[in-house]
């Protein structure tokens, strides 16, 4: 593997670990109530006390950027985790089985597929209502097309090789063959792609949160953050700037970490 991508894969891995032990001794870190008011200070700037400053509410801001790093990475790890499992198990009957079974699964995906994937997270949060386990349902069920037809790809691919040619022979039943000759090859596309897919779940998290159709207004999250801040850019810039700082840092870190795991899981590179 190369420098660049070791530094890479280095960089990312440090910067999303870092948040993600943020994210874990979040009420430590934090040191005050995310959702304490203190009205007499309210837009009061950055300072020793409150290193981000406070909100239109009186509000500490890093006590919401850190607490809010709990939802973005649990949102995102389960609707990846969701995603990856519907899509692996689409994709491989897709490109196992072939025939009327892949035209009739692939057609499916492809009308998903076609349609924004945020805009149809929108539109079932909207139906559902806005919350954390609603939030997660309805980008699990939005987000599974890519990794389908990434598995179907690589499971027709690798059912033509000359291993699992003579497992089929030798009378091996398709879920053997799946978990045992597959599946263990195609692990590291899905691993990149899953990586991608983080940084993409945290933006449309962030999204719908930034338009109140994410977690309720007690559970402090970047997106809101984001919301309340946008009224008062001017006289009050640090409460938009620095949750903004922290998705672009993970989004990042994300997509550094997509980028050297895929150099060092490809060894044609």
């Amino acid at each position: 593997m190369k420098t660049s991508a070791k530094l890479r894969l280095c960089a990312g891995g440090s910067l999303v670990g870092l948040i993600l032990l943020v994210a874990l001794f979040a009420p430590a870190i934090a040191g005050s109530d995310p959702a304490a008011m203190r009205l007499e200070r309210r837009y009061a700037s950055p300072s020793r006390e409150h290193p981000f400053g406070l909100d239109q509410n009186g509000a500490d801001v890093f006590a919401q950027v850190v607490h809010g790093a709990r939802i973005s990475l649990r949102v995102s790890i389960t609707v990846v985790g969701l995603s990856v499992l519907i899509g692996l198990a689409i994709g491989s009957a897709a490109g196992y089985k072939g025939g009327w079974v892949d035209q009739v699964l692939m057609r499916f995906i492809d009308t998903l597929y076609a349609f924004p994937g945020f805009l149809l997270a929108l539109a079932l949060v909207a139906v559902l209502g806005p919350s954390v386990n609603n939030l997660i349902i309805a980008m699990g069920l939005t987000s599974w097309t890519s990794y389908a037809r990434l598995v179907r790809g690589e499971v027709r691919h690798l059912r033509a090789r000359e291993h699992v040619q003579g497992a089929i022979a030798v009378g091996a039943g398709p879920l053997r063959i799946l978990t045992r000759h597959i599946w263990p090859n195609l692990i590291g596309l899905v691993v990149v792609q899953a990586t991608f897919g983080m940084a993409g779940t945290i933006i449309t998290e962030s999204g719908l949160s930034f338009l109140g159709l994410g977690a309720p207004p007690d559970i402090p999250t970047w997106g809101q953050t984001l919301n309340a801040g946008r009224r008062s850019i001017i006289e009050a810039p640090h409460v938009s700037l620095f949750p903004g700082l922290a998705i672009l840092c993970l989004v990042f870190g994300f997509n550094l970490l997509g980028d050297g795991l895929r150099d060092w899981l490809n060894p044609r590179r």
